[in-house]
């Protein structure tokens, strides 16, 4: 098998090194119940509350404010129910047309229990106009959710100045910073976001940990009930390898977070120029508004993404697309829809994200590949007529 080049880390990530080596012990040594009152499940205890103060750091915020949960969606589905429940007469959510499944699936399923749901517009570049928030908020609104930057193209939404807005208003905020988190700073203390959603998988943790933020003072409402474990707020014994792994993985964010934006961002934009110098008739999409340092979506007129994919796989690169065809839809994602990104683009979606274990020959690899694929797939396509014709 052709090594593998990984570019598909919005994804998931691998686990960091660091990251392993301090899991390591408390799989096989370090093995107590942090909710035991021995000698032996209070070490434990220390070292999970250790790393609760890491992911504070890395958040901008105090440790007191860190929930412990399973995944990114866990805690956004508990941000969403815990303000529905907090305020059971309004009937109102505020969201985005490109949020995450994890948020945009259950506004839908919200909808159909009652709820009305606002579902903000982006314009060609995913960006957000905060006067459509604004007149979009009333009495009976409970929540605004609006997702830090958007897993598929990397635009990063002006999270802070909607949570002043939705303040003003009275109106609680929530953002799902699953793909921001460890990418860009993040200083909690200094925004009015209310609650806020990670996912330890995306920055060099394992899968199956994640933290949902909750403002000092902010009313909450656990999701899951049942013992008094992260102070009677998520009940379940906690994941103690994975807050230990997550603990160690936003220390080190944090410490590479100026070559996040620096390394990464050089080698994603020399992909970027490369692939607009070397292969015709292709969009990025949000190239002008601000991204993610690690994420690239660019769209092929002509071809479709899942051909692209198979292709690549071959020669070991591992990316993504950005359109959600899956049991025989051909419909675009939602966040090309919303974009309005043409079909004959938006088909042709893929989605390049690279972490700071990616290199330059990685990226100049894709480029000796992708342009004979794209070729070899527009010379097959029954629309090649149509694109020599350009």
């Amino acid at each position: 098998m052709n090594k593998i080049i990984y570019f598909d880390n919005n994804a998931t990530t691998r686990v960091s090194p660091e990251v392993k080596e301090a899991m390591d012990l408390f799989l096989t040594e370090l093995y107590g119940n942090p909710s035991s009152i021995h000698q032996f499940g209070g070490q434990v205890k220390k070292h999970l509350e250790a790393a609760r103060g890491r992911v504070a750091s890395l958040l901008g915020c105090q440790p007191e404010e860190i929930i412990f949960t399973s995944c990114g969606t866990e805690s956004d589905s508990t941000a969403i129910y815990s303000a529905l429940n907090t305020f059971p007469e309004k009937k109102h959510i505020v969201t985005t047309s490109v949020e995450h499944p994890a948020i945009y699936n259950l506004c839908r399923y919200l909808e159909r229990q009652g709820y009305r749901v606002t579902y903000l517009s982006v314009d060609e570049e995913g960006q957000l106009d905060l006067d459509e928030l604004e007149k979009a908020l009333g009495p009976e609104t409970a929540l605004v959710s609006i997702m830090w930057a958007n897993n598929e193209t990397g635009v990063v939404l002006p999270v802070e100045k909607a949570a002043e807005i939705a303040h003003e208003k009275g109106v609680l905020f929530h953002t799902d910073a699953v793909q921001a988190a460890g990418k860009i700073p993040i200083n909690l203390a200094g925004s009015r976001i209310d609650l806020l959603s990670i996912s330890g998988h995306k920055l060099h943790a394992p899968k199956g940990i994640g933290v949902l933020y909750v403002r000092q003072g902010t009313k909450f409402v656990p999701f899951l009930r049942g013992g008094h474990q992260e102070n009677g707020r998520r009940a379940g014994t906690e994941n103690v390898p994975g807050i230990i792994g997550l603990g160690t993985a936003s220390q080190l964010a944090l410490n590479n977070l100026e070559r996040e934006q620096s390394y990464v961002g050089q080698l994603r934009d020399r992909l970027e120029r490369g692939l607009l110098e070397r292969i015709p008739d292709i969009k990025i999409n949000g190239a002008r508004a601000r991204r993610l340092p690690n994420t690239l979506s660019v769209s092929f007129e002509f071809v479709e993404g899942e051909s692209i994919l198979l292709l690549l796989s071959d020669y070991g690169i591992c990316a993504s697309t950005g359109s959600a065809c899956s049991s025989g839809s051909l419909e675009p994602s939602h966040v090309l829809q919303a974009m309005k990104i043409p079909f004959t683009f938006a088909h042709g979606t893929i989605r390049f994200s690279l972490s700071i274990y990616n290199t330059e020959e990685e990226v100049d690899y894709v480029l000796e590949v992708l342009p004979g694929v794209i070729k070899k797939l527009r010379d097959i396509s029954p629309f090649s007529s149509a694109s020599s014709a350009r």
